[in-house]
C-alpha cells in the first residue's frame, strides 16, 4: 500500500499560541517532525524557551503577551530575523498571518480575545484552550460556522470524541462517556484531602501538564470544565453526559449511539496525538505516539466520580444547565482559588468552597447573554472570590 505524501495533508504553515506551555511544547514536537513551516509563535514570560524557539524554528513573528518579556526578548534576538512584538499586536498578528491552521493553547479568560481573532480570520483552529467555551461557547461556535473557521478540539477527551463521532448528527447520540484519570487523589476522603500540599497535587499519575490544568484535574474542576466544552462543541445536553473515572488513561473518551453501539477512541496518553488529529484531520499520517498493547494493559476499570469529595464536577453541571454567565463565573472564581493555592494562601478544600460560595452570590449570571455581559460577570467573579479569600 503506498502511503500519502505527507505534505497532501499537511497545512503549508502554522502558529501556535502559548509555544512555551506544554500543550505549545508538544505541539511544536510535532510541528518538527513533519518539517512544518512556522509564522509566528506566541508566549507570555518564558523569555529562555521562547529564544530557543526562534533560533529552532526561525519563525516571522513572536509575540510576548508580557510587554517586560516582549522587550528582554527582542534583545536577545536580533541577531536573527525574527521580529517581536508585544501584547498589543497579539489580536493583529492572527489575522493578518497566512497560516491557515493555528494551535491554540492560550490557559484561561486571556484565550478569548486570541480567539475570536483565528475564528474571524476563518482559521481552522486545534484548540486547547477549554475556558474560552466555557465563557461563549454557545455563541463562539455559531460565529466559527458564519465565518468558515473549523474548531478541531486538541483535548485528549474531546480529540476521543470528535473522532469517534466522525460528523455524525447529534440525533444519532445517545450519549458521550467522558473519561477521567481521577487525578492523584483518587479514593481520598474529605478528611484526607484537608491535608494534601501543594507538591502532592501537582504529582498527575498520567499525564504531563502545568500546573494549572494539574489542579484544576486533581480538583476534578478540569472534567467539569469538559463537560461544559463538550456541550458547546458537540451541541449535546448535559444530561447526555456520563464522567467514569478510568485510571489506566487509555479510552479517552466515548459515544453511544442511540442503537447502543460504543464506540471509543483508545491510544497512550500522549498529547502529540490529538495535536497532530488537528492538524491532518480527516487524514492520519506517521506520529510521534507509542503503539498501544492492550496485551501488555492486561484490564480497563471504571468507577464513578466521588461527588460528595469532589463537589466541583456537580457545580459544572448545574452551571452548564443554570446558563448564561454562570460558568464564566464558574471559570473565573476558579482561576483565583487555583492562583491562590498554588502560591500557598488557600486550601486545597479552600478551591471548591471558593468556586462554591462565588457562583452563589450571583445567580444574577444566568441572564447574561452577550459575550461583554460575561465577561463583566467575570470581573465581578474575580473581585468576589479575591475577598473570600482575604477574608475567609
Amino acid at each position: 500500500m503506498n502511503k500519502a505524501h505527507p505534505n497532501e495533508y499537511l497545512p503549508e504553515r502554522v502558529a501556535v499560541l502559548g509555544a512555551t506551555g506544554s500543550v505549545g511544547t508538544q505541539a511544536l514536537e510535532v510541528i518538527a517532525d513533519k518539517k512544518l513551516p512556522v509564522e509566528f509563535l506566541t508566549a507570555h514570560k518564558n523569555v529562555t524557551l521562547a529564544e530557543e524557539q526562534i533560533r529552532a524554528f526561525m519563525p516571522e513573528t513572536y509575540v510576548m503577551t508580557d510587554a517586560a518579556s516582549a522587550k528582554d526578548l527582542a534583545v536577545r534576538v536580533r541577531d536573527t530575523a525574527t521580529r517581536v512584538f508585544g501584547p498589543d499586536a497579539l489580536d493583529e498578528v492572527i489575522r493578518s498571518s497566512k497560516s491557515p491552521t493555528v494551535i491554540h493553547s492560550i490557559l484561561g479568560e486571556a484565550g478569548l480575545s486570541p480567539l475570536l481573532s483565528a475564528i474571524e480570520a476563518g482559521k481552522r483552529i486545534g484548540l486547547a484552550n477549554k475556558e474560552t467555551l466555557v465563557i461563549g461557547g454557545d455563541l463562539l461556535m455559531p460565529r466559527a460556522a458564519a465565518c468558515g473557521a473549523k474548531i478541531i478540539p486538541v483535548d485528549s477527551e474531546h480529540s476521543a470524541i470528535f473522532q469517534c463521532l466522525d460528523g455524525k448528527p447529534r440525533e444519532e447520540i445517545r450519549s458521550i462517556l467522558l473519561t477521567a484519570s481521577g487525578g492523584p487523589f483518587y479514593g481520598y476522603s474529605r478528611e484526607q484531602l484537608s491535608r494534601v500540599t501543594r507538591e502532592q497535587t501537582l504529582a498527575h499519575p498520567t499525564w504531563k501538564m502545568g500546573a494549572k490544568i494539574t489542579t484544576d484535574s486533581a480538583t476534578l474542576m478540569n472534567k467539569g470544565f469538559e463537560v461544559i466544552e463538550a456541550v458547546r462543541l458537540f451541541g449535546v445536553r448535559p444530561e447526555q453526559i456520563e464522567v467514569l473515572v478510568h485510571r489506566e488513561s487509555i479510552i479517552h473518551s466515548a459515544v453511544e449511539y442511540i442503537d447502543s453501539a460504543v464506540i471509543a477512541q483508545l491510544g497512550a496518553p500522549d498529547m502529540r496525538l490529538c495535536v497532530q488529529y488537528a492538524l491532518t484531520y480527516p487524514h492520519r499520517l506517521e506520529g510521534l505516539t507509542e503503539r498501544l498493547s492492550l496485551t501488555k494493559i492486561g484490564k480497563l476499570t471504571f468507577a464513578s466520580p466521588d461527588a460528595e469529595a469532589f463537589p466541583l464536577l456537580a457545580l459544572a453541571f448545574r452551571a452548564i444547565s443554570l446558563g448564561g454567565g454562570v460558568p464564566a463565573v464558574l471559570n473565573a472564581a476558579n482561576e483565583i482559588a487555583v492562583e491562590a493555592f498554588l502560591s500557598e494562601k488557600l486550601s486545597f478544600l479552600g478551591i471548591a468552597e471558593t468556586v462554591t460560595q462565588t457562583v452563589e452570590r450571583l445567580p444574577e449570571a444566568a441572564r447574561a447573554r452577550s459575550l461583554e455581559e460575561r465577561i463583566a460577570f467575570d470581573r465581578q467573579a474575580r473581585r468576589i472570590a479575591q475577598e473570600l479569600i482575604l477574608h475567609g
